[in-house]
Parts: C-alpha cells; sequence; structure tokens
C-alpha cells in the first residue's frame, strides 16, 4: 500500500503508525506530546482506519487513550475539519497524520468537540492546564 510506504520511508517526528497484519486499512498509530504542548510527556495512541474508496473519501480517527482535550471527545473522535468537510483526494496521509498532531499540541477552544472543556481553556488557562497534565499522568 503505497500511502503506508510513503509514511515509513519519511517518518513523522513524534508519531509511530503500524498497520495491523490482518488489515492494512487499519493503522494503529501513537502520537508523544512535544515538550511545549499540555500534554508532554504523554503518548496518546489511535485507530487510523482507511475507507475502500480511500483516497475519495477521508480516513476515521479514533483516539484510544483518554485526552482531557476541547477537540477530542470522549469516545476518542477529534474535531478535525480535514476529516470532515475539508477532505480533498490529493491529500496524503502525512498532511493528515501532521493535522492531528498539531490538534493534539495545541489545543483550542475554537470548534469545540467538549464545550465544557473549550470553556475552560478559554476562560481559565491555569485550571485547563493543570486537568490536563493530570490526565495525561494517568
Amino acid at each position: 500500500m503505497t500511502a503506508l510506504r510513503d509514511i515509513n520511508n519519511q517518518p513523522l517526528e513524534n508519531i509511530s503508525t503500524e498497520a495491523k497484519e490482518d488489515n492494512l486499512f487499519e493503522w494503529n498509530c501513537a502520537i508523544t506530546a512535544e515538550s511545549d504542548s499540555p500534554y508532554k510527556g504523554g503518548t496518546f495512541k489511535f485507530t487510523l482506519t482507511l475507507p475502500p474508496n480511500f483516497p475519495f473519501k477521508a480516513p476515521s480517527v479514533s483516539f484510544k487513550t483518554k485526552i482531557y482535550h476541547p477537540g477530542i471527545n470522549e469516545e476518542g473522535a477529534i474535531c478535525v475539519p480535514v476529516l470532515r468537510d475539508d477532505w480533498k483526494p490529493s491529500m496524503t496521509l502525512a498532511t493528515v497524520l501532521s493535522i492531528i498532531q498539531e490538534k493534539l499540541n495545541n489545543p483550542s477552544p475554537d470548534d469545540p468537540f467538549e464545550p465544557d472543556i473549550a470553556a475552560l481553556l478559554k476562560n481559565d488557562k491555569a485550571k485547563f492546564l493543570a486537568t490536563a497534565k493530570e490526565w495525561t499522568k494517568k
């Protein structure tokens, strides 16, 4: 599969990807948070699933590691426009993974999946950061 070969040939920093042995359309992935992220020290696992009609339809992503994040809900879905309405068949999986990594490392209160967490980030950043750090330790 070209997409997996491209990722393996040019790995992204702090992201690991591995296709499941029995299904090349499903990947186990992990992001190690950057040192300036609220989640530093944490590694966050997620599954990336390619639809049968990829690249004409966006992959789906589901985080397996719980994270206190305004853009990632309790079920592990991530709120990233490129995985919804902004998908273009010309996008590479490296681009998608980079966008997910950026979203994880730099939480924003805009376009949230978790409005309460977004409100805390906006109104009491210190409390948000403390809670994010605590969840990351767990």
